[in-house]
C-alpha cells in the first residue's frame, strides 16, 4: 500500500465513520495528508486527517481519532492505528499491505511512479535558449540538465511536453557577433562590445570555408554573410553539445522568423485591434503594470521600430496556435523583469495570466582544491557546457546540476563530484544501481530466484523501512511535477540509496556456502529488484544513467 494508496482508505474510512454519526462528511480535506514519522518507533506512517476535520464536524479530534483507530484496525492493511497527542493517528501497515508495495514497483516496472494527472495538457517548456554568439555558458548548462528532467518528470505524469529552444537570433547582439567575425576573419582586433575568444576565429574560419572569395564582397554584404553562416555555424555547434549532453529539443524557434514572416507585426496589430494596447507620447504600449510589472511596456518605439517585447508577443502567440496550454519559460538570474510582462501577454490575448509560468535560475560557479576555477581557454569570459563535461562528465554534470532548486546559487566543487566517494552524490546512488545490478547476477550463479515470492516474510525493521521509501516515489513525482521542481527526484534517490545500504548491511539477501535458498532468501531479492528498479526510473528521469557496474 502507497502512501496516496493509503490516503485514498483514509478518506473513505472517514466518510464511514462520519456518516454512520450523522455529521457532515464536507469537512473532510480533498487531499488526506500521510506522512512519514521522524522516529520509527511512532509507526510506519502518521496523518492529522482529525486534527483538520474534527472541529468542523463539531467533535473533539482525538474523538475523531479514536473513532477513525477503530475502524482502520477492523481493515486488512492496517497492523494498528494509535491516537497520538490532540488527534494524531500513527498508523503501522499489515505484512500484506507493505508487501503490495514491492509487488506494485514489480508489476509496473519503468512505469513505476507515473501517472496520468496531467494526461490531456500540452505544455511548451522553454529552456537554455542562449543567444547564438558563442558556447552554452554554465549558467546554460544548468537549463540544459534542469529543463531537460523537468520535461521527462512531467511527461511521467501524463502531460503531452514540448521542448522549445528560443534562438535569439535578431538585435544588436547579432550584429556584434558579425562585427566580431569578419574582424577575426581580416585579423582586425576585436570590436568595441564584440566578441572574443578564440572560438570566434575557429566560426570565422567556418564561413570563410563556406564562402569561397568572402572578403572580397562589398562590405554589407560581407557582413551579412557572417550573420546568416555564423548563427548557422553557432547553432550547429550549440545543437550537437547539447545533444551530447543529453538534451534534446523537438523545436527550435527562430526570432528572426518572427519578424520576416510577419509574425510580429500580426500579433502586434491584434491587440491592437482587441484595444489590448494603447498609443501614448508617440508610441504604442502594453498595460503589463496590470500584472504586477513596474511600469507598462513600449511595444511599438515612437520610430515605429518594434521593441524586444513585440517578439515575445508574438512567440507567445505562436506557442498558443501551436496548442501549447501552458508555456513554461525557464530564464537567467537577471530577468526577473519578464514574469509579470509575459503574463501580461497571454492577459492582453485574453488567457488567463496562470497559461504561462516564469522560472528563474541562479547562478552557478565551479571550485576546485577550494578556489574559483579559471575561465575558459576557448570562450574568453565564461565557462562552458563542455569544460563542464570534459571535468566531471555528462552524468555527474547533469546530476549535480539537478539536484539543487534553480532558486538558490550554485557552488559545484569538481573534485567531490569526481571522487568515488559517499559523499559524492551522483556516485552514491549510482553506486547503488551497480551494487544491486552485481547483487542480481549472483543470484543468477547460485541459481536463486525473485520469482513467486513471500513478500509478507519481509518484517525486518530495515526491510520495512527500504519498502516505505519505495512507496513514496510516486509522491515524490507528483510532488516535483506539480511544484516543477525536479531536484526532488535527486534528493529522493539519495534516501533510497541510503535506505537500502542501510537494509543490506542488515538483512542478508543470498544464501552462504553450501546453505539452501529459503523463501527469504527470494522474498529479499524481489525487493532488491524493486529498489533496482525505482533507482534507475529516477535516474532515467534526470537523464543520468544507471550503471550496471563500477
Amino acid at each position: 500500500m502507497t502512501p496516496a494508496a493509503l490516503a485514498d482508505l483514509l478518506h473513505a474510512v472517514a466518510v464511514d465513520v462520519l456518516t454512520e454519526r450523522g455529521l457532515d462528511t464536507a469537512v473532510l480535506p480533498d487531499t488526506v495528508t500521510v506522512e512519514r514519522p521522524r522516529n520509527p518507533e511512532h509507526g510506519d506512517y502518521a496523518t492529522n486527517l482529525a486534527l483538520r476535520s474534527a472541529k468542523k464536524a463539531g467533535v473533539a479530534p482525538a474523538e475523531l481519532a479514536g473513532w477513525l483507530a477503530t475502524r482502520l484496525e477492523d481493515t486488512d492493511a492496517i497492523a494498528t492505528a494509535e491516537v497520538a497527542g490532540p488527534g494524531f493517528l500513527n498508523l503501522r501497515l499489515a505484512a500484506d499491505a507493505q508487501a503490495g508495495i514491492v509487488d506494485a514497483v514489480l508489476t509496473a516496472g519503468e512505469a513505476y511512479g507515473h501517472t496520468d494527472a496531467l494526461t490531456g495538457q500540452a505544455i511548451n517548456l522553454e529552456f537554455v535558449s542562449a543567444n547564438p554568439t558563442g558556447p552554452i555558458h554554465l549558467g546554460g548548462t544548468r537549463w540544459a540538465a534542469v529543463g531537460d528532467a523537468l520535461g521527462r518528470v512531467l511527461a511521467s505524469q501524463g502531460a503531452a511536453v514540448t521542448r522549445e529552444y528560443y534562438v535569439n537570433d535578431a538585435g544588436a547582439q547579432i550584429d556584434r557577433f558579425a562585427e566580431s567575425l569578419l574582424a577575426a576573419a581580416e585579423g582586425r582586433p576585436v570590436p568595441e562590445n564584440g566578441y572574443g575568444g578564440a572560438y570566434v576565429a575557429e566560426v570565422a574560419q567556418k564561413v570563410l570555408k563556406a564562402s569561397d572569395g568572402l572578403l572580397d564582397q562589398p562590405e554589407d554584404e560581407k557582413l551579412a554573410a557572417f550573420k546568416r553562416l555564423g548563427v548557422e555555424a553557432m547553432l550547429e555547434e550549440m545543437r550537437a553539445s547539447l545533444e551530447s549532453f543529453g538534451t534534446h529539443f523537438d523545436v527550435w524557434s527562430s526570432e528572426q522568423a518572427l519578424h520576416s514572416s510577419g509574425a510580429v507585426e500580426r500579433s502586434v496589430q491584434q491587440l491592437k485591434d482587441d484595444d489590448a494596447l494603447y498609443f501614448a507620447d508617440g508610441a504604442w504600449w502594453l498595460r503589463s503594470s496590470d500584472h504586477g510589472d513596474d511600469k507598462d511596456r513600449v511595444v511599438i518605439k515612437s520610430d515605429g521600430r518594434p521593441a524586444y517585447i513585440a517578439g515575445d508577443i508574438a512567440y507567445y502567440r505562436d506557442k498558443r496556435a501551436r496548442g501549447a496550454d501552458l508555456a513554461i519559460y525557464m530564464l537567467g538570474a537577471d530577468h526577473h523583469g519578464y514574469i509579470h510582462r509575459l503574463k501580461a501577454v497571454a492577459a492582453a490575448f485574453g488567457d488567463d495570466p496562470a497559461r504561462v509560468e516564469v522560472l528563474i535560475g541562479q547562478l552557478v560557479s565551479l571550485v576546485r582544491d577550494g578556489q574559483p576555477v579559471k575561465m575558459s581557454k576557448r570562450a574568453g569570459t565564461i565557462i562552458t557546457l563542455e569544460d563542464l563535461v570534459d571535468a566531471v562528465g555528462v552524468d555527474a554534470a547533469r546530476y549535480t546540476l539537478a539536484r539543487s532548486s534553480v532558486d538558490q546559487v550554485l557552488e559545484i566543487d569538481l573534485d567531490l563530484i569526481s571522487s568515488r566517494t559517499n559523499e559524492n552524490p551522483v556516485f552514491y546512488v549510482q553506486y547503488a544501481h551497480a551494487r544491486l545490478a552485481s547483487l542480481a547476477r549472483n543470484a543468477a550463479d547460485l541459481g536463486v530466484s525473485a520469482q513467486s515470492p513471500d513478500l509478507a516474510l519481509l518484517t525486518h525493521p530495515r526491510e520495512g523501512d527500504l519498502i516505505r521509501t519505495l512507496g513514496e516515489f510516486p509522491r515524490v513525482l507528483s510532488s516535483a511535477a506539480a511544484l516543477r521542481e525536479p531536484h526532488r527526484v535527486a534528493r529522493y534517490l539519495e534516501e533510497l540509496a541510503g535506505a537500502y545500504h542501510r537494509f543490506y548491511d542488515t538483512c542478508r539477501v543470498l544464501p552462504q556456502g553450501d546453505e539452501e535458498p529459503y523463501a527469504i532468501h527470494t522474498a529479499r531479492l524481489a525487493l532488491c529488484s524493486a529498489a533496482r528498479q525505482v533507482l534507475a526510473n529516477g535516474l532515467g528521469l534526470l537523464g543520468v544513467s544507471a550503471p550496471e557496474r563500477m
